[in-house]
């Protein structure tokens, strides 16, 4: 078993290719390792802050202690759903068209 540990290091020495392919092996994984630490970091400053609620219009009057939790911007109206789940539709005029409650 010792003779065959010290083959390999024998043909290794005969054969000087083996050595720069070891070494381009190793910085194949050095970059390849980088370059998941890099995507990773990426995603992470992308995805780890949620995406800031659009403001409000100033024309648009949310009930008496309802806060908006997710505001749609369409063509002929504004959605807004609040924290309790109530679905407001508005005009662009900022006049109350219908709501849904949970």
């Amino acid at each position: 078993m010792a003779d065959d540990h010290n083959d390999w290091r024998e043909t290794a020495k005969a054969v000087p290719e083996l050595g720069f392919l070891r070494m381009l092996v190793t910085a194949l994984s050095v970059v390849m390792g980088l370059g998941m630490i890099a995507i990773v970091a990426i995603l992470w400053l992308r995805l780890g802050g949620g995406a800031p609620l659009p403001e409000l219009p100033a024309q648009i009057a949310l009930p008496e202690g309802q806060t908006a939790a997710a505001v749609t911007f369409a063509r002929d109206w504004i959605v807004v759903v609040t924290e309790s789940g109530q679905v407001l539709l508005y005009d662009r005029a900022g006049a109350l068209r219908d709501s849904v409650q949970p």
